[in-house]
């Protein structure tokens, strides 16, 4: 195994860990929000919001660097096509993902708010869930995009 199997192995690990943990926290976010109990969704929203810390933006941060160090390696330009719109698409993913955190901060803050009171969800609860949620769509689907580019290295005019 020479350093090139490394990093590919770590830049495909970053991938399972940052399309995984996004799947999941979707997952357990939108279930305990079904529920409609603030106790459940303040403590389930803790912790995604560890998750996210721990497991997300450490992934975030390497997949740049291993991608970088394996196209540098492989003697990819990072201005090829398929590997200009992967960076778009990790830059959109980004402008979505961070104000994900946030929501899931203030969406635990608030869920625990309301338990802690014994009272309804608040209005501003929801309104964050539904922000929340939209922002998953495009963040998902465009990693997606990056996946399939990396898989399949389309040949693209720019």
């Amino acid at each position: 195994m020479d350093w090139l199997d490394v990093l590919r192995f770590l830049h495909v690990l970053g991938a399972c860990v940052l399309i995984g943990t996004g799947a999941g926290i979707a997952f357990f976010m939108v279930m305990a929000h079904r529920t409609g109990s603030a106790a459940g969704i303040a403590h389930t929203a803790s912790i995604v919001v560890i998750a996210d810390t721990i497991f997300t933006a450490t992934a975030a941060v390497l997949q740049p660097v291993t991608g970088a160090a394996l196209a540098w390696g492989l003697g990819w330009s990072l201005l090829e096509g398929w590997v200009l719109a992967s960076l778009v698409l990790y830059v959109v993913i980004g402008v979505f993902w961070l104000p994900v955190v946030y929501l899931q901060i203030q969406m635990r803050n608030e869920a625990a708010t309301s338990a802690r009171n014994a009272t309804a969800l608040s209005p501003r609860y929801f309104r964050l869930y539904r922000i929340w949620f939209g922002c998953g769509v495009p963040a998902f689907l465009a990693i997606c995009g990056v996946l399939w580019l990396m898989l399949m290295k389309p040949a693209l005019p720019f």
